[in-house]
């Protein structure tokens, strides 16, 4: 054990896993088949410890999985810090309750959720609209174009003091990768696409591959990776297990400080009435968003109506 290189996964396609060092050397690696006796699978994102070969020319094996700060099922990776949602006010028209979803996995699972609005060159009104809403539910939000520039500077700054992993979240059409290549200029993102520079090889738009960020912007953290990934686009809460109907309260910020004044302990916060549930009363005094509780809702209705066997 004296010998083994600590480092974390930074890719990993059909058994075979890169780990970075923490002296900067990429490891190819193979897994212990102990991990598959136990149903735990390396993820991009994880810490591990590897044994080097006892005679040259032998394979590195990682030996010992850290213990994760979280993981998610899709896109499959490990130890995420910053999530950046993103979103265009139109063209196409976003979905409040896809984003939420996404926002909701990510303070479930203890990831600092980012919004962060592009186009925002096509309208000013609904750019508003959704800062109003996202800022009253307490995220961090973001106003960017990568047509004119507006923001760029500012989520950059943000972005270069930034520990640990970040991912960008985002629906088709929205200009994320136009975002991404603004913000990184090593990247040349096309269609989920890295170019063969920094990819150094084949690229699969079905793994999740970390990038240091110190290789991506200047004076950024060294301790910082980010990741290009297949998407964030498999939310089904009746199908996979992102956390429990108890849970739900809990993954919008911005009920948390009214779930005490609530008349009733096991108050849902879907039909009572505002005199019996503060969130209710919250939402009709304008302190909460209506568009937040409608996905709340949405979300409620799948959790509770989820049987064991359907669980996955």
């Amino acid at each position: 054990m004296t010998n083994n290189i600590k480092g974390i996964i930074t890719s990993g396609v059909g058994g075979l896993y890169s780990v970075r060092a923490e002296d900067g050397n990429l490891y190819p690696c193979r897994a212990k088949g102990a991990f598959r006796k136990k149903g735990l699978t390396p993820l991009a994102g994880d810490h591990v410890s590897i044994r080097p070969p006892e005679v040259s020319g032998e394979e590195y094996f990682i030996e010992e999985i850290f213990e994760r700060k979280n993981s998610l099922i899709r896109p499959p990776m490990a130890n995420l810090e910053t999530l950046f949602v993103t979103f265009a006010p139109k063209n196409p028209e976003p979905s409040t309750l896809y984003l939420d979803k996404l926002l909701s996995i990510a303070v479930f699972n203890k990831i600092n959720p980012v919004v962060v609005i592009t186009k925002a060159d096509l309208s000013t009104q609904l750019v508003e609209k959704h800062v109003e809403i996202y800022e009253k539910a307490g995220f961090t939000v973001f106003v960017s174009s990568s047509e004119d520039g507006t923001g760029l500077s500012a989520l950059a700054d943000y972005i270069k003091n930034l520990k640990g992993i970040c991912a960008f979240a985002g629906a088709s059409g929205v200009g994320k990768s136009t975002l991404m290549n603004a913000l990184f200029p090593s990247l040349s993102l096309d269609t989920g696409r890295l170019s063969e520079k920094i990819s150094r090889g084949k690229h699969t738009t079905r793994s999740v591959t970390l990038y240091p960020m110190c290789e991506l912007i200047e004076n950024a953290e060294s301790t910082a990776y980010v990741a290009d990934t297949p998407g964030f686009s498999m939310l089904d809460f009746i199908e996979f297990d992102f956390y429990s109907v108890e849970d739900l309260p809990h993954c919008f910020p911005e009920f948390e400080k009214y779930l005490a004044d609530c008349r009733y302990t096991d108050c849902s916060h879907t039909k009572e009435s505002p005199a019996d549930c503060a969130i209710a009363a919250a939402i009709a005094n304008g302190e909460i968003a209506k568009e937040r509780h409608e996905s709340y809702l949405s979300i409620y209705a799948d959790l509770i109506g989820k049987r064991p066997w359907k669980k996955k």
